[in-house]
């Protein structure tokens, strides 16, 4: 029996035959379809002539579904076709193979016929035909046997894992967004099934997994191969969504080629953008894995996504925030969420597990209030993020960006409840021999003299203690309150400057019609030759006294912004009442409301676990006496600043090792110039 990499290889070396018509990177287009055809056509051909009896007798009486599942059971398997040609005969008319294999194709049953058409099969047919290279790669794929008998399942599915593999690195300037690398896989499924052996070897176990932004099915596949490895008594269903047309027919693909478990008719990977078309709205899952794209903007589901937060809150999936639009990772977050699995034991119902890719943009982005901050305290203060782990720079193939693996549950162990792990693993990698795209690193497996990082950081995450490279914290200890300080405003009136001709211009004193107008401009008039004010408030009662008329709330504020300017050493400006002019008790000023600077305003993050009081008296009153709090404006924050935990002091060299590396230097160059002017 060949072993999947040789048949792997085998079919790599049809990919020759598109050279020209097609680039590299687009070979996929062609084999991934062809593949899938090919194995098909293999898994049917036991039952192909009781398919077609069966057709025959019943083709008039069922249609469409009803029709499928009668032929489905007469073929043993999940899909049919009852066009009578196969791979063989194809080969027997060559001037008309591109009209038979479109036939052949259109046999299938509707799960499988949609398959090809995500595929758009049928354009690269009519390309391959136009190129005279379709007999040519048809013959080719009849001589590769991928039949049961000779490639099992399992087999099967690896030799298509390589293949989707292969055509993504061809593809690397977009492979991170179908694509991730198999050994972060393997660490994200060993960390979410840490804690769950009991649960797994348990005989008769059936859990559900999900993965909303599925690609090419890789995470699905991974997870299939943890538990077929580790709990072979368990059995795992796997679901997953994906709006990228090529993407799903090669995940759909994928679990219809490798059989897997599943739960009800095999629909389990479907079409379709998870935000405004979810295809497992009522469904909840045991478990979470997935890899969204860094940075997706969600503009064109914003006013679905926005109309479901407003009217549904919490009802909904987005009730916690809306995070900014150019940035849906923390979308996928909350969707999950929604889909957790409650914790009813006795209802064997034991909660969700969920990792989760993301760039560093999610842990920090946003201030208090923010959508951001809002989804991440809604996390926290649920006490169900777990742990947020770094991973090494350069491991993914379209980004050399920093990434963090979030584990969020709802069921954490005893000794994990309020408390967040981080941990910092980005010194644990191996340098690739060839580099894949930006992919220029990978985690070790312990395969092939490779040391076993995967499993070390599994037991570092495991063990749940404090050290260099795993931090332990509390939830409150990444929230704040964001408290906003006010100064006071303090004014300085100098009527002998001209500002005052403003004033008259203004539209409040025109309201006050030309008689009083007048009578204002006399007022303003007797007062050009006063020494500036320092008070607000003796100023609008020595002006009132000259009036006829009580002043009104807008034409105050006209006068503070036309004839006043700031000035530190005046007195802070109280909140008055016009009606209250003039002021008959200038000492009872302190009872008025003081009005801040807004050009002053400033704010401070103030930890959740310190008191607000006291920590205003210490940190901010010593360098701002005249500061207050509006407590009325809080707003609770979190953040994590993942890199200010791990940051390690390094202390600058001494001025003497740097003055003798200087002069080497110069040495250097100096022995340089004399050997070119030589």
């Amino acid at each position: 029996m060949p072993n999947h990499h040789d048949l792997a290889n085998l079919i790599w070396q049809i990919a020759d035959l598109l050279r020209g018509p097609y680039r590299p990177p687009q070979y996929e287009r062609v084999m991934l379809p062809m593949t899938v055809l090919r194995r098909f056509d293999c898994v049917l051909a036991p039952t192909k002539v009781q398919v077609l009896r069966k057709h025959a007798q019943v083709k008039d009486k069922y249609k469409d579904e009803a029709l499928d599942k009668v032929l489905n059971r007469a073929a043993r398997q999940r899909f049919h076709n009852h066009s009578p040609l196969s791979f063989e005969t194809l080969k027997g008319d060559p001037d008309n193979i591109d009209k038979h294999l479109v036939s052949y194709v259109k046999g299938f049953s509707s799960n499988i016929h949609t398959i090809f058409d995500f595929f758009e099969f049928e354009t690269e047919i009519e390309k391959m035909r136009e190129a005279n290279i379709l007999y040519l790669v048809v013959s080719k794929f009849c001589e590769v046997d991928l039949h049961p008998d000779s490639v099992p399942n399992e087999q099967m599915g690896l030799i298509f894992e390589n293949l989707i593999r292969r055509f993504n690195e061809l593809a690397n300037e977009t492979a991170g967004d179908h694509f991730t690398p198999r050994e972060v896989i393997r660490f994200m499924v060993n960390i979410l099934f840490i804690n769950d052996n009991d649960l797994l070897t348990t005989p008769g176990t059936v859990r559900k997994l999900l993965d909303p932004a599925c690609g090419t099915g890789g995470m699905l596949a991974e997870a299939q191969n943890y538990l077929r490895e580790h709990h072979t008594g368990a059995r795992l269903y796997v679901y997953g969504q994906d709006y990228n047309k090529r993407a799903f027919a090669t995940a759909a693909s994928d679990m219809l080629i490798k059989q897997v478990d599943h739960n009800g008719g095999g629909d389990n990977v479907r079409f379709g953008d998870s935000f405004i078309d979810d295809q497992f709205p009522e469904e909840r899952f045991d478990y979470f894995l997935t890899n969204p794209p860094f940075g997706v903007d969600w503009k064109k589901q914003q006013k679905e996504i926005q109309r479901e937060h407003e009217k549904l809150g919490y009802g909904g999936r987005f009730g916690a925030g809306l995070p900014r639009v150019n940035d849906g990772a923390l979308l996928f977050l909350q969707h999950m969420v929604s889909k957790f699995e409650l914790v009813l034991p006795k209802q064997h119902k034991y909660g969700s597990r969920l990792a989760i890719v993301f760039s560093g943009s999610p842990l920090f982005t946003g201030g208090a209030g923010s959508g951001e901050s809002n989804i991440r305290r809604w996390i926290i203060e649920n006490d169900w993020l777990e742990a947020i782990i770094a991973l090494p720079e350069l491991m993914f193939y379209n980004t050399g960006i920093g990434t963090y693996v979030w584990i969020v549950t709802n069921r954490k162990e005893k000794k994990r409840k309020g408390k967040i792990q981080l941990l910092d693993v980005r010194e644990r990698f191996i340098p690739m021999r060839r580099s894949l795209g930006d992919k220029r690193r990978k985690i070790g497996e312990g395969k092939e003299g490779e040391p076993d990082q995967i499993g070390d950081i599994v037991k570092l995450y495991g063990r749940f203690v404090s050290n260099e490279q795993s931090k332990i914290f509390d939830n409150a200890d990444f929230g704040y309150t964001r408290v906003t300080v006010e100064r006071p405003l303090r004014l300085r009136y100098d009527l002998s400057q001209p500002s005052r001709l403003h004033l008259l211009e203004d539209k409040e004193v025109e309201k006050l019609g030309e008689e009083r107008g007048v009578e204002l401009a006399e007022a303003l008039g007797t007062l050009s030759g006063y020494a500036p004010f320092h008070d607000d408030a003796r100023f609008l009662s020595t002006l009132v006294t000259r009036l006829s008329f009580r002043i009104s709330k807008g034409l105050m504020k006209s006068i503070r912004a036309t004839l006043a300017a700031k000035d530190a050493s005046a007195e802070p400006v109280r909140d008055l009442n016009p009606d209250d002019l003039p002021l008959p008790d200038f000492e009872a000023l302190d009872d008025w409301e003081i009005l801040p600077d807004p050009a002053l305003r400033d704010y401070e993050n103030i930890p959740l676990k310190e008191d607000i009081n006291e920590y205003f008296r210490r940190e901010v009153i010593p360098h701002v006496p005249d500061a207050w709090m509006d407590r009325s404006k809080d707003k609770v924050g979190y953040e994590i600043n993942f890199n200010r935990h791990f940051y390690k002091y390094t202390p600058p060299r001494p001025l003497e090792e740097i003055d003798a590396d200087l002069k080497k230097a110069e040495e250097e160059i100096m022995r340089l110039l004399r050997e070119v002017t030589a």
